[in-house]
């Protein structure tokens, strides 16, 4: 048999079958399950294996997904330019920081709530408890202030658009987004669900959830129809380059650690079990063998639509089998990371790597990475986090920018208060530590590590 996908030169055609696969890779996996809905609705010949007598129809627990262990190799060049999946988000710090200056605050909440600014993760999260930053603004800002002061300035950060941002887990992310909306019977039932029966709900112990709120089932649909078009990632949504539809996340991907051991699974969610209905292809054999001119046309038909479902449920297969592949390199790559979560464990990773691993192309990997997620015991994280962009120092070593941004902090702490180092003077010194950095990125860095300008840290 022809293998799929080997290789393929520019001026070669992509099979239907490679260019079904391509798209759904690039799917979440909530649109996915729009896709494969709407792939029952077109093609009668698509048969759904998902359990049929579930309670509340498309939001009931469904089975584990299958292990597919169909072999899948590279898709080629991509035509189209390349997503610009990894770049710092400046425009969502700069949005905030602007927005910050429209409050009427003294110098010193100003400060702390860019600090705050400043240490949130490019999906909007706070994740690093009040202690913490209470001992960083001391040690990196010699700014001496109490826990109860950051809780008021997080609060009014968590005031800004888009709404959820600053909080410190999705629980708190799309509450807050609630507690913005009108309160409706639905957003009052949404609120409730998730301040009440969140891990329930997360767990998809529907009935339970139904039980101790007093619900029926169409209050419980309507509820998280609500939830369901919240942003658990509210910085992701303002991204340079593109502005992609808030929605919600579900992740591609659940981390589980055993014992020091790491492993993943990919829970299966509303996705379905495809097969083609048999009772089309025997239509399809009777009807061709027939010497009916309509009989024959009729059967062109009937193959033409097993073809595209047999594409699809390939298509379904492989792209399981991508998306397997990619994570455990990833896991793979960044091990110590993803036992506890430390960001300083965390390697200089680009796509390439990740490509060199698995033996897919660099742009198959970006469509993977793209819009997906994996929860950990430490968080839910979008699989763009884990890479980063990467220089070279002044002996040529690859370094990451989180590397870059330990030596900007260094020199800043380094400085003498009473005449801080300007960003001109701050890419000299980095020179002298082996960074050749220019102006801007100074600045840029200098905004998403919350360090104010010279002006703001001049000491008396």
């Amino acid at each position: 048999m022809q293998k799929q996908g080997l290789e393929l030169k520019q001026t070669q055609r992509l099979s239907p079958l490679q260019i079904q696969t391509i798209k759904l890779i690039e799917l979440p996996v909530q649109e996915l399950e729009q896709k494969i809905r709407s792939e029952l609705e077109e093609n009668p010949v698509l048969e759904d294996d998902a359990p049929k007598d579930v309670s509340i129809d498309e939001i009931k627990e469904e089975e584990e997904v299958p292990s597919y262990k169909t072999r899948v190799n590279n898709w080629g060049k991509d035509p189209r330019p390349e997503y610009n999946t990894f770049s710092v988000q400046e425009s969502f710090t700069g949005s905030l920081m602007e927005q910050l200056g429209y409050r009427e605050l003294d110098e010193r909440q100003h400060r702390i709530a860019s600090f705050i600014i400043g240490s949130l993760d490019s999906d909007g999260y706070l994740r690093r408890d009040i202690s913490s930053l209470v001992d960083d603004m001391a040690f990196r800002a010699g700014l001496e202030v109490s826990e109860s002061e950051v809780e008021q300035m997080l609060s009014v950060v968590q005031e800004f658009d888009p709404p959820g941002v600053g909080a410190r887990d999705l629980r708190e992310c799309l509450l807050i987004q609630l507690r913005s909306r009108t309160m409706t019977q639905d957003v009052k039932d949404a609120y409730r669900i998730l301040d009440e029966q969140f891990q329930e709900f997360t767990n998809r112990h529907f009935n339970k959830v139904m039980s101790r709120l007093g619900m029926d089932e169409n209050r419980l649909k309507a509820a998280i129809a609500c939830i369901t078009r919240l942003n658990p990632a509210p910085g992701g949504q303002m991204e340079d380059g593109y502005a992609e539809q808030a929605r919600q996340i579900v992740p591609d991907f659940v981390l589980e650690e055993n014992n020091g051991k790491l492993s993943f699974i990919m829970p299966r969610f509303n996705i379905p079990e495809l097969k083609v209905n048999r009772k089309y292809s025997d239509m399809m054999n009777s009807a061709k063998d027939s010497g009916d001119r309509e009989q024959k046309e009729a059967a062109t038909f009937i193959r033409q639509k097993i073809d595209s479902a047999k594409w699809f449920i390939e298509a379904l297969k492989q792209r399981q089998n991508t998306l397997q592949r990619t994570m455990q390199a990833i896991l793979d790559f960044q091990h110590d990371y993803f036992l506890d979560g430390d960001e300083s464990n965390l390697k200089p990773m680009v796509l390439k790597d990740i490509a060199e691993k698995t033996g897919f192309d660099i742009s198959t990997i970006s469509r993977v990475v793209n819009s997906k997620y994996i929860e950990t015991h430490f968080g839910i994280f979008p699989l763009k986090y884990f890479f980063s962009e990467g220089m070279e120092n002044n002996d040529g070593e690859e370094v990451s920018t989180r590397e870059l941004k330990k030596a900007l902090q260094d020199c800043v702490d380094a400085e003498n208060k009473r005449k801080p180092l300007t960003d001109e003077q701050l890419v000299a010194e980095m020179e002298k530590r082996g960074y050749k950095v220019a102006r801007r990125t100074i600045a840029k860095y200098r905004g998403q590590l919350g360090i104010p300008l010279a002006r703001w840290r001049k000491e008396l």
